[in-house]
């Protein structure tokens, strides 16, 4: 089917992450992934889903290094989380008291900015939209029970898909680092979305067995700049466009990539083939 072209993790939730060349995966994800987020004292999780926020947490580079993680920030500091220079800092950077913590809020919310084209949000959830002091129409919800993620443990996007949207909007940057996937997977000559045929199925990757639970659901992330990718408003519109698909009971929603859940854990490495075990 395919071979495993990139492997990256995100130590701190939204800000940017690491390359591997192989890794841990665990029944709760990629190793070391998500591990940390940034909190305010309202008890909101740091997302750049609400840019006006949280958006300067993609300008910071999380790695995990000698059993820790780093952070290093836009002025290319080196802090260790845990280091209260840093939660100064950064509460610095976001113009408000954050700090860093393994330990999700037992009633965290995460905001999420609504975008103007259709499938950025279901619809039910965009008529409950408000506008929040930053002047942004949000709505909230929350992580996952127990976690930092938004839904899935590990997100999957394939070099198909990309391809087949440069194709219709060639003007877009549809470099993958813009949608924070954990895997990256080379199809081939697979048509754009081959993914929305795997709903259900069991896949493998070098050691790990997964199944694919869900399509992905866009929000504004993938227009913002990311480390020397510039912003491209125009790429959820085209997602928008070319890609609406039902999800659960929310609607049509703009989709890339599927969310997996862990079913054996086991390493990952670049170069592993990608298999559909229970055939095409």
């Amino acid at each position: 089917m395919g071979t495993v072209a990139a492997l990256r993790r995100y130590p701190v939730k939204s800000m940017l992450g690491e390359d591997l060349a192989s890794v841990a995966v665990t029944r709760a994800g990629l190793s070391g992934d998500r591990t940390y987020a940034a909190l305010d004292e309202a008890g909101a999780v740091g997302s750049a889903k609400h840019p006006r926020k949280w958006g300067r947490l993609l300008g910071c580079r999380s790695r995990w290094a000698g059993g820790a993680v780093e952070v290093e920030l836009p002025d290319g500091e080196v802090h260790t989380v845990g280091d209260p220079d840093l939660d100064a800092r950064l509460s610095k950077l976001l113009g408000r008291h954050v700090f860093l913590s393994a330990s999700p809020p037992e009633h965290g919310t995460l905001e999420r900015a609504v975008p103007d084209y259709e499938g950025g949000v279901p619809d039910a959830l965009r008529a409950t939209a408000s506008v929040d002091g930053t002047g942004e129409r949000i709505t909230v919800g929350r992580a996952a029970p127990g976690t930092f993620f938004d839904y899935g443990r590990v997100h999957l996007v394939t070099t198909s898909t990309l391809a087949g949207l440069r194709s219709a909007h060639p003007a877009g940057d549809f470099d993958p680092r813009r949608f924070r996937p954990n895997l990256v997977v080379d199809t081939g000559a697979a048509p754009a979305f081959t993914e929305d045929t795997w709903q259900g199925r069991r896949l493998r990757a070098g050691e790990a067995l997964f199944r694919v639970l869900v399509p992905t659901p866009r929000c504004v992330v993938p227009t913002l700049g990311h480390d020397e990718l510039k912003a491209d408003p125009g790429i959820m519109r085209a997602i928008a466009r070319e890609h609406r698909i039902p999800v659960f009971d929310l609607g049509r929603l703009a989709c890339l990539g599927v969310y997996l859940e862990v079913l054996e854990p086991g390493t990952v490495r670049l170069g592993d083939s990608f298999t559909l075990p229970d055939g095409p």
